[in-house]
């Protein structure tokens, strides 16, 4: 028998806003998710940017260098090419299907840019972009960078076009791509109309799922492009049928439950943290972009 995880709200994004020139995104995560906010922990934020056209260019668009400490970020490509750089030395191209998993920790400087052919050609740019909060063990820790292209993460078909990408945690026993500092599943999900795939995750975690397109039903709840769909603490198992072609993904996490102070690109456990946060970046110690 099943121990369902209720449906507590589903939230609608607020309108699209730019970040640098490249990006063209919506919130789709509750407000105050940069304080303290059990309902979603260890998510601090997401931005999802629906297809948008960018026309050509021999100036790469996106957002110039810029620093994080603290956190993690998670950027899910779906249309487009993009090109990272960091202060580690770390350097990727992300192609259709490809995720990037930066861990900041202790400090980076990275920037964020559509690809340099890609700009000159122009096209449509469609991606997400997760921030995953560190426990305070972690978030002086050594910086680092995870390219994980398509071909690396693990997919389970679940239709003749339907699917579920494992990009961290598990799914119906297969491991996920990622090397994660805490219990955290992001499962990238394609669903055909009339597909339903069947999710158990532990009952103190918290889980939600950001519906791209389409529309799907949620435990007898539906929600439709851009939606959030939050769940309660209680029960463990989730179904989630397509009432038309659907694309969504499903977040589920250990609650880190500690303090957070967040300014800006630092999320910290207290104010003083932060102090030293914008300390590091201005006398140089998260490096710098060659």
């Amino acid at each position: 028998m099943k121990n369902i995880k209720h449906v507590s709200q589903i939230l609608i994004a607020p309108a699209p806003h730019m970040v640098g020139d490249g990006f063209r995104v919506q919130s789709v995560l509750p407000g105050g998710t940069r304080t303290q906010n059990n309902k979603v922990s260890p998510f601090i934020l997401m931005d999802y940017g629906a297809p948008s056209y960018f026309p050509p260019t021999n100036r790469p668009r996106g957002v110039d260098q810029h620093p994080h400490k603290g956190f993690e970020t998670v950027t899910v490509v779906y249309q487009g090419e993009l090109e990272h750089r960091d202060s580690t030395g770390s350097h990727g191209k992300l192609a259709p299907g490809d995720v990037q998993w930066m861990t900041a920790a202790a400090g980076i400087v990275h920037e964020e840019k559509h690809e340099t052919e890609f700009s000159k050609r122009g096209g449509k740019v469609e991606m997400a972009q997760l921030w995953v909060n560190l426990p305070k063990a972690f978030k002086n820790h050594q910086p680092g960078y995870q390219n994980l292209t398509k071909a690396e993460i693990p997919v389970i078909k679940v239709s003749e076009e339907g699917y579920v990408r494992v990009i961290a945690g598990e799914y119906n026993g297969t491991k996920g791509a990622a090397r994660t500092f805490s219990p955290v599943n992001v499962l990238d999900v394609k669903l055909k109309k009339g597909d339903t795939i069947d999710v158990a995750f532990p009952q103190h975690f918290n889980t939600l799922a950001v519906v791209l397109h389409g529309e799907a039903d949620f435990n007898g709840n539906a929600a439709k492009g851009v939606e959030t769909v939050l769940f309660e603490q209680d029960g463990t198992d989730i179904t989630v049928t397509a009432l038309e072609d659907t694309s969504l993904l499903i977040l589920s996490g250990e609650p880190i439950n500690e303090p957070i102070v967040a300014y800006g690109p630092f999320v910290m456990n207290t104010p003083e943290e932060i102090n030293e946060a914008i300390n590091d970046y201005n006398t140089g110690k998260m490096g710098f972009l060659n």
